[in-house]
Order: C-alpha cells, then sequence, then structure tokens
C-alpha cells in the first residue's frame, strides 16, 4: 500500500476535542519542512533545469490534477503581477481545464488523453519543461502525459509523496517528498496539498530570482496592480536611490514607466539618475 493511503497514526478522531485536533494536526504539519529539507538536492537539479529550459527561451508547464493541480494554478496566476513576466512562461496543464478550477473535476485525473493534448495545443517542444505533480505518485493524467513527453524528447520533472512511483520513473528530474500517512487518513490535501504548495512556492520564486527578476530582495518588476503596490514601489525607488526625495516626482515616473526597474533606466537616461 502507498505511504499517502496507510492508515493514520491517529485514532477516534470523532472524539477528540478542537485543542487536541489542532494539536495533532499541527504535529503532522512540522513533518513537512523536514521532508522537503531532505530532498533539497533532487530539487536543486530540477530547479537548475527549468532556470536552463527558460533562460532559453523556453516554457514551464506545470502538470497536475486535484489539490496539486489547482495549487499550481494558484502559485502561476500569481508571478507574473509579481515579477513582471509573460504568463505565457509558467503555465499550468490541469485535469478539467484551468477554467474549471473550482469544479474539482477529481474524475479527470484518470484521463490519459487530456493531458498530452493541451500540451500539443500549447505547441510543446523540447525547449520546454513539464513538471508533474501528483501525491500518490501514479495519477494516469500525469503519468500519461510525461510519457509521451519522453517520446518527443521533451524534458521533465516531477514532485510526488511516495518513494519509487511510477511517475518518478518517467521523470528527469524527480522529487519525492515522503511525508507519511495523513492525519485523515487518504486525505492527501493535507500534508501532502502542504508540500505542494511549498515546492511551488520554491520553484517559483527560486527560478524567478535566478533570471533577475528580482534586485537585492526587492521585487523590481512588480506591476502596479494597485493603490498598494504603487505606494510600495514608490518607497522601493527611493530607497534604492536616496537622491530621489520627491515622493509625488517618484510615482508620476513609476506611473509613467511601469515598474521601478524601467523607471530606473528611464531615469538614469534622462540623467536624473547617475
Amino acid at each position: 500500500m502507498r505511504l499517502t493511503e496507510q492508515p493514520s497514526l491517529y485514532d477516534d478522531l470523532e472524539k477528540k476535542s478542537v485543542e487536541e485536533l489542532l494539536r495533532d494536526i499541527n504535529e503532522e504539519d512540522k513533518k513537512v519542512p523536514l521532508a522537503i529539507e531532505k530532498v533539497l538536492p533532487d530539487l536543486t537539479r530540477l530547479v537548475s533545469a527549468i532556470e536552463h529550459q527558460l533562460r532559453n527561451g523556453g516554457r514551464m508547464f506545470y502538470l497536475g490534477c486535484g489539490t496539486g493541480g489547482r495549487l499550481s494554478v494558484l502559485d502561476a496566476i500569481e508571478l507574473p503581477n509579481t515579477y513582471g513576466i509573460d504568463p505565457e512562461m509558467i503555465q499550468c496543464v490541469l485535469a478539467g481545464g484551468v477554467e474549471n478550477l473550482v469544479l474539482a473535476l477529481e474524475e479527470r485525473e484518470d484521463d490519459v488523453e487530456e493531458g498530452w493534448r493541451t500540451l500539443q495545443e500549447r505547441n510543446i517542444s523540447p525547449k520546454d519543461i513539464v513538471v508533474g505533480i501528483s501525491a500518490s505518485g501514479t495519477t494516469p493524467f500525469v503519468l500519461a502525459a510525461l510519457r509521451q513527453c519522453r517520446e518527443h524528447g521533451i524534458p521533465t520533472g516531477s514532485f510526488v509523496n511516495n518513494p519509487n512511483s511510477p511517475i518518478s520513473e518517467y521523470s528527469d528530474y524527480p522529487v519525492e517528498v515522503v511525508t507519511g500517512p495523513e492525519f485523515v487518513t487518504g486525505s492527501t490535501r493535507m500534508k501532502c496539498g502542504t508540500t505542494q504548495k511549498l515546492i511551488c512556492d520554491m520553484i517559483s520564486t527560486t527560478v524567478l530570482i535566478r533570471l533577475g527578476r528580482v534586485e537585492g530582495n526587492r521585487m523590481v518588476n512588480v506591476r502596479l496592480i494597485n493603490d498598494k503596490v504603487v505606494d510600495r514601489s514608490v518607497r522601493m525607488l527611493m530607497d534604492r536611490n536616496p537622491a530621489l526625495t520627491d515622493y509625488e516626482f517618484c510615482k508620476q515616473a513609476i506611473i509613467r514607466c511601469g515598474n521601478v526597474k524601467k523607471t530606473e533606466q528611464y531615469l538614469h537616461e534622462q540623467g536624473i539618475l547617475r
């Protein structure tokens, strides 16, 4: 039996108090970052491969369904605003379609045609890289698409929560984060889902830092999506350039240019910054 399907280490859950349930869930959740720590070398290889493909004009595709697939969508949709990248750079192939995110079409995980068909519709090529996500490591939707990728010379990676999984076998850069049985037996939306959220964060953040979308520790390419971000960008510009002391001037310059990085380039060209 897969580790993710084995009986919980806890029993008689319905008899526990709120305090006991929260404490026990928290104890299980503590295991997740420690499990990820053990596979950092594998994760390093995966992220380095993604960086290489993107740096050379390729794209990354998250491929998944269920909790993992939905979490990858949440990761990808925030990246264009946060880092000012083209939405095509990091995409998601979700079983049932991203447009049906909230419908939880779990039955689509057994579809062995949709994943590869969707990748073909997006003109997948060996310049790109596909990263499969599956708690079990056996999800047919993910496995079938990764097999097709291998047949067509397309680099692949994956992260799963069971050792020696079929999906890992069909991945060039597999990551297996073993978190053990879930608090509620088989409920992989819990520790496995937490793993998937953390790894998506680690992948996208690390890759985009490496691709120059962050300077120092600042989001210098963040898009001006609301007043809060405009104010943050103005203060960022002034912090990075102490010669700039006029808040309103900086605000208008940023609104004109679109982000901090472009504003600094413009001000250099105008001779205002040296």
